[in-house]
């Protein structure tokens, strides 16, 4: 009986992604488990101020980004102002900076003793009841520092469907009287709204899981409530079913995100398409569109960066000759290693799902790079589960046979944090060399074979030159997000196990701010190497023909 290949690359598929999935599954068991009362109290004190806390926080970040990022990718893919050029790649750069990170230098700056109000009550001689001051450690504090941590996602989705537009729909309604604001509202916004709700989706997503800002502005939300419930209380249960509540709630927005993307494209009604040609603004209104586009740099990059910059030249860090190479070495080890694997399990499912376009395959992939719209605390808690459930297992076996347990032998090991990282960042290569696949035509795979090329010659030969940019891009994103990842290092690492998002988050936590920055900074300048690789594609993506041949209108002021 002849063996059918694609039916075992099919079910190799779909047993890894059912291996990604188990951390998962486990979360979503809880709820079966129970608490010995541990929920009732939850219920009876906190959960009510977790949800009304995480559902403003999401709420008013996605309303801060949706404007923010709106605004800014109309104004620079639609018009031309001085600096227009620079601003489309330097928009991005708040990417490069962790929210934890910018929590740190925001309190720093704005708290009572920090520079900003020191110098309003010197140059105004005001005393501590004279004047008020917005807090920065609150909700509203919260909401303003991850607005601008966070909008470059709405400005990358609003950029791509703006960029997606055909000139001939805004001539069109050009040439019915629609006016600048008209065309915009009407025309461009409607056709945009599907890449626009897709990047507010991840907004979201990425909001409800985050914990190092929200912890140190002292606001009680899910993610937060994750880590206090399993840190302090030593709670896996009740921690775990407060999992699966996020778990739900950032599900339902994953799906909405999916389905807004199916539909985040249109047709246009000829092959040979151009894109709209960007209106010149002189004068007062080229100037006030190079300001609101500056301030989103100036507040979610540059103040913070000059902040950690100024507190490491002042002192710094005492112990970072002497801990910075470890420190730096672990990171490097944990990133290094996690972005090795998932490029190479996202290489193997990528190809998987090419060479066996089955259902299953499609639905396996997809769920292997589930974990991505999953926070990381809530990872952490579905590994740490099934870990324990399967050395628990080993150890009563060898306790039996034998007469020794080995112990915790995977549960606090390096990997465990490797395995969630795994779950955490496949999406990533998964994506990426996915979308490289798709550039690679069949064509290209049956000439090979038709040359007596096997599937392995296959991905060596031919494959993997052709997908080699995109597979430095994949590695290199999961190192910086490996670097950048804290929840799920927190729980997960060996006890005597610290990286940099580590130390700095102690030192942050102790209010040690000066010492920490030291190491802010090398995760900033780590975060910088993605956003130029996305400032490289957004550059040839801006780089479209000049329209020739047509009325070029100018605003002036």
């Amino acid at each position: 009986m002849k063996s059918n290949p694609g039916r075992y690359w099919s079910l190799a598929c779909i047993v890894l992604a059912a291996i990604l999935l188990v951390p998962i599954l486990s979360v979503a068991w809880s709820l079966t488990r129970d608490s010995e009362g541990s929920w009732e109290h939850l219920a009876d004190t906190v959960l009510g101020k977790y949800v009304s806390n995480t559902i403003l926080l999401t709420v008013g970040v996605s309303c801060g980004t949706l404007l923010i990022g709106v605004s800014t990718a109309w104004l620079v893919t639609s018009f031309s102002f001085p600096g227009v050029g620079l601003l489309r790649w330097a928009l991005l750069l708040p990417l490069a900076v962790p929210s934890y990170l910018m929590a740190y230098a925001m309190t720093d700056l704005f708290q009572f003793s920090g520079p900003v109000q020191t110098w309003l009550r010197d140059s105004m001689s005001w005393g501590r009841d004279d004047y008020w001051f917005p807090q920065v450690r609150s909700l509203g504090g919260a909401i303003f520092i991850l607005t601008f941590c966070l909008y470059p996602y709405v400005y990358l989705a609003a950029s791509n469907g703006f960029l997606g537009l055909s000139a001939s729909v805004v001539e069109a309604s050009r040439t019915l009287g629609a006016g600048p604001w008209a065309r915009f509202s009407r025309v461009i916004l409607p056709l945009a709204r599907p890449a626009i709700f897709a990047g507010v989706a991840l907004v979201a997503m990425e909001t409800m899981a985050e914990f190092g800002a929200v912890d140190y502005c002292a606001v009680d939300t899910f993610a937060t409530g994750i880590y206090r419930t399993w840190m302090g209380r030593q709670d896996l249960i009740a921690a775990a079913q407060l999992s699966t509540c996020l778990l739900g709630a950032v599900g339902l927005l994953y799906v909405l995100e999916s389905w807004s993307r199916r539909s985040a494209k249109f047709h246009h009604a000829t092959q040979r398409t151009q894109g709209v040609a960007p209106v010149p603004l002189t004068g007062t209104w080229g100037w006030m569109a190079l300001v609101a586009c500056c301030l989103p740099v100036a507040v979610g990059f540059l103040l913070p960066v000059s902040r950690f910059l100024q507190l490491t030249l002042a002192g710094g860090d005492s112990r970072a000759g002497e801990l910075f190479a470890e420190l730096a070495a672990n990171s490097a080890l944990l990133a290094g290693a996690a972005a090795l694997l998932a490029v190479v399990i996202g290489l193997f499912l990528a190809q998987l799902r090419r060479g066996a376009a089955t259902l299953s395959s499609r639905v396996a992939v997809r769920v292997a790079g589930l974990g991505y719209a999953i926070p990381g605390g809530v990872i952490a808690i579905g590994v740490l589960g099934p870990l324990w459930w399967f050395e628990s297992g080993v150890n009563d076996f060898t306790e039996g046979v034998f007469g020794w347990s080995p112990g915790l032998f995977l549960s606090g090991t390096v990997f465990a944090v490797l395995f969630g990282y795994l779950v955490r960042f496949l999406a990533i290569p998964l994506n990426l060399i996915g979308a490289g696949f798709e550039k690679i035509r069949p064509t290209v795979d049956d000439a090979a074979k038709t040359l007596g090329a096997s599937r392995f010659h296959l991905l060596w030969r031919v494959h993997l030159p052709l997908l080699r940019g995109s597979i430095i891009c994949a590695g290199l994103m999961v190192f910086v997000d490996v670097l950048k990842e804290l929840p799920a290092t927190l729980i997960l690492r060996p006890f005597d196990f610290d990286t940099l998002a580590v130390r700095v988050y102690q030192l942050a936590s102790d209010e040690r701010l000066s010492e920490a920055s030291t190491g802010a900074l090398a995760i900033i300048l780590a975060g910088l190497v993605p956003v130029v690789l996305l400032t490289r594609i957004l550059k040839s993506v801006h780089a479209t023909p000049a329209v020739t041949g047509r009325r070029v209108e100018t605003y002036d002021c």
